[in-house]
C-alpha cells in the first residue's frame, strides 16, 4: 500500500519502512536530483535539434522540443543521454518532413514505438517509414565527443566557448555563454549536514555527466561526496551507459554498502537501481518529481512500474530517513 503525505510530497510504501533504517549508504543522480535542468540541459536539446535541423537538412519550421517531448522519450528507459534524445528528435521531425506528416503527432508516435534500446529502437521503427541514411551519414552519430558533429555541436552549445575549450581542446564555433550557466543547485550544505547524522559514510553520485560539468556547476558542494566511489558516465565508455547496473554496482562495491538508496529522477535511473538489486546489490531506489514540467505523470510512471519511495524534493530525504 503506498502511504502519501501529499501536502509533503511524499509517497512511500510501508513495505520498504524497515529497510530504509537498515540503509548505510546513499547514492545520488545529479541532473533533475541535485541540478535542475529545465533551463540548461533541456533547452541544449532544443537549440541542438533546431540548429542541426536548418544547417544539415534546410528545414526552418519544426516544433519546439518541450518537456513533454522530453519526458515521453525519457520514460522510455532508453534515453539518458541528453544527445541521444537529441538525435530522435532530429531523425523523427526530418523523417514527418520527409512523410508530410504533422510533427507533434509523428514525434509521439516514434516516442510509443520506443524502448530501452533507445536509439536504436528509433531507428528501426523510423527506417521502416522511411529513408533517412542521408541525415544518418551526415551525423554519423553517435561516435566520440571530440570527433562527432552532433556531439560537437550539442557541448559547444552546453558548455559555452571557454568551458567547452578546457574540456576538449578544442574552440567552440558559438560564441555565446553556455547553457550549462542556467543550472540551478538544489543540494545545500544543510541537506549534506542531516545526511551526515545519518550515513557516516560520504554519499556518492552515478550521473550520467562528466566530472567537471558536475564540478563547474557544483562547485565546492562536490567534495562532500565521495569521489573516488562515484562515476561519471559521460567519461566512462558508451556501454557503461544507463541503465546498464555496472557503475552503480562498482560506487556501492566502492562504499562497501550493504544497503543503499539511489536518488535519481527517470526510468533509466529505476530500472539501473532494479537491475543492481537483481544482481546481489540491494539497491531502495528513491525517485524524485519535482523537477518535472508534470511531477503527477512522472509519480504516475514511477508506481505503475513499481516504484515504492517517490518524493517531491531531495530536501524531503531527512524527513524520509526521520533524521528532523
Amino acid at each position: 500500500m503506498i502511504l502519501s503525505e501529499k501536502q509533503l510530497g511524499i509517497h512511500i510504501d510501508d513495505s520498504i519502512l524497515d529497510d530504509l533504517i537498515s540503509t548505510d549508504g546513499i547514492i545520488f543522480d545529479c541532473d533533475g536530483v541535485l541540478i535542475d535542468i529545465t533551463k540548461s540541459y533541456d533547452l541544449a536539446i532544443d537549440k541542438t535539434v533546431q540548429y542541426v535541423l536548418e544547417n544539415f537538412s534546410q528545414i526552418r519550421n519544426s516544433i519546439k522540443i518541450d518537456s513533454k517531448i522530453i519526458d515521453g522519450f525519457k520514460s522510455s528507459g532508453g534515453f539518458n543521454d541528453e544527445v541521444d534524445l537529441t538525435y530522435a528528435s532530429i531523425l523523427s521531425l526530418i523523417a514527418a518532413t520527409k512523410l508530410k506528416k504533422d510533427q507533434h503527432e509523428f514525434i509521439f508516435d516514434v516516442i510509443s514505438n520506443a524502448d530501452s534500446s533507445g536509439i536504436l529502437s528509433v531507428e528501426k521503427y523510423v527506417e521502416k517509414l522511411v529513408d533517412i541514411s542521408d541525415i544518418k551519414n551526415k551525423l554519423a552519430y553517435p561516435g566520440t565527443h571530440q570527433n562527432n558533429p552532433l556531439y560537437k555541436i550539442f557541448d559547444q552549445i552546453f558548455y559555452g566557448p571557454e568551458l567547452y575549450l578546457k574540456l576538449f581542446k578544442q574552440h567552440s564555433q558559438f560564441s555565446e555563454s553556455g547553457l550549462i550557466e542556467n543550472d540551478v543547485v538544489i543540494l545545500d550544505q544543510l541537506l549534506i549536514k542531516q545526511l551526515k547524522n545519518k550515513f557516516t559514510k560520504k554519499p556518492s553520485i552515478v550521473t550520467g555527466r562528466g566530472k567537471e560539468s558536475v564540478k563547474h556547476s557544483l562547485k565546492i558542494l562536490l567534495d562532500e561526496f565521495d569521489q573516488k566511489n562515484s562515476v561519471f558516465l559521460e567519461d566512462e565508455p558508451r556501454e557503461l551507459a544507463k541503465p546498464n547496473p555496472a557503475s552503480l554496482i562498482r560506487s556501492i562495491k566502492g562504499m562497501n554498502s550493504k544497503c543503499c538508496i539511489y536518488v535519481g529522477d527517470s526510468m533509466e535511473d529505476f530500472i539501473m537501481a532494479k537491475k543492481a538489486t537483481e544482481q546481489g546489490c540491494k539497491v531502495i531506489f528513491c525517485g524524485i518529481i519535482g523537477t518535472s514540467k508534470n511531477p503527477q505523470e512522472k509519480l504516475k510512471l514511477f508506481e505503475n512500474n513499481g516504484a515504492m519511495l517517490v518524493i517531491e524534493s531531495i530536501h524531503l530525504l531527512p524527513k524520509v530517513l526521520n533524521l528532523e
